[in-house]
């Protein structure tokens, strides 16, 4: 351990204890849940970074609603800043909020699917009732205890699995190890077979286990307009972006067959300037790269910048689920069972 990591594990014994006994509150009824009238489904994780949990809550949103049933994303929208339009079939909130996320979702996921944006994840999602919507994805909802769910999927990221083993601020996880005893299904990515992650997990959850991994989906330029992959992938490109995990992106291009020979790492919804456009085509020249690649939660953030020499490419990523129908069936099941257990 780094001694700056040790330095912080007081602090890290004091947030520990701070969650602790704010879930057993919960637990106790001191603190109640909210309820909605309607099936709520969480997607989260144990740690600060990405896990993945918005490529899964995209392919969650979009079964419910290729099964005709109303479906509304309710998310937190970090980064968010208001929207010159508002678009699909339900209502941005509030003041017409839109992140970089919900762009990304929207963009997948089109007028199907209606949202709630802001903190008040409930009060938003009474709103979204009066137009119909009775299934709810709430997004990184596993420390959003405010709001009672009945199905409670938990992604654990097999390249960094458990933050370290330390909470913040000394490592990365958000909970002990232990609240996985919450979780109604639990979701591996980054992997295809992981028995000591599976391992460790079932000393804490008894929740069936699935895999998950990113999955190359298509190639755009920054204003969504075809590009020929093919050729792309002959060209030296330097990559970029701004999210929550950064480094398993480079590594995936790579595995998509892209030949990256550089890349710039940003903070978590980094809005870019055009001085990093800048340094980023400079760096892109000195690699020897003859063209820039990002994520499509970038662009949104790109907003305004001019490139004056250097070809942007937009990788759009979706998500591939092992045993896809297994997992869900499970999911269906456990939302329509608590739901009709409360009918009773």
């Amino acid at each position: 351990m780094k001694w700056n990591e040790a330095a912080l594990l007081p602090l890290s014994a004091v947030y520990g204890a701070v969650m602790h006994f704010r879930t057993r509150l919960y637990r106790m009824g001191v603190f109640k849940q909210r309820r909605l009238n309607g099936v709520v489904i969480s997607v989260g994780n144990l740690t600060v970074g990405g896990t993945g949990k918005t490529p899964m809550v995209i392919w969650i949103a979009g079964r419910l609603a290729a099964e005709g049933k109303g479906t509304a994303i309710l998310t937190r929208g970090y980064g968010s800043r208001p929207a010159e339009t508002v678009e699909g079939s339900g209502e941005i909130a509030p003041s017409e909020l839109l992140s970089d996320e919900v762009k990304v979702m929207k963009d997948h996921l089109g007028d199907g699917v209606a949202y709630g944006v802001g903190p008040g994840r409930y009060q938003h999602g009474l709103k979204l009732q009066k137009l119909g919507v009775n299934w709810f994805v709430l997004d990184d909802g596993f420390q959003h205890l405010e709001l009672a769910r009945d199905v409670d999927i938990v992604l654990v990221d097999a390249a960094f699995p458990f933050g370290g083993g330390h909470l913040l601020p000394a490592g990365r996880l958000r909970e002990p190890r232990t609240s996985l005893s919450r979780a109604d299904i639990i979701v591996i990515t980054r992997s295809k077979h992981a028995p000591a992650i599976e391992a460790a997990i079932m000393r804490d959850s008894d929740a069936p286990i699935y895999y998950a991994r990113p999955a190359f989906g298509s190639l755009c330029g920054p204003q969504g307009q075809r590009v020929d992959v093919a050729e792309v992938r002959q060209r030296k490109l330097f990559a970029f972006c701004g999210i929550g995990n950064p480094a398993p992106f480079v590594a995936d291009l790579r595995d998509w067959g892209f030949q990256i020979v550089g890349h710039k790492f940003f903070a978590d919804h980094h809005r870019y300037t055009q001085s990093d456009a800048g340094h980023l085509e400079r760096a892109a020249r000195e690699a020897g790269a003859a063209g820039l690649i990002c994520t499509e939660k970038d662009v949104f953030n790109l907003s305004g910048i001019r490139w004056t020499a250097t070809d942007l490419f937009v990788c759009q990523i979706s998500l591939e689920i092992d045993n896809a129908e297994g997992f869900w069936l499970s999911v269906i099941a456990k939302g329509e069972l608590r739901a009709a257990q409360r009918r009773q």
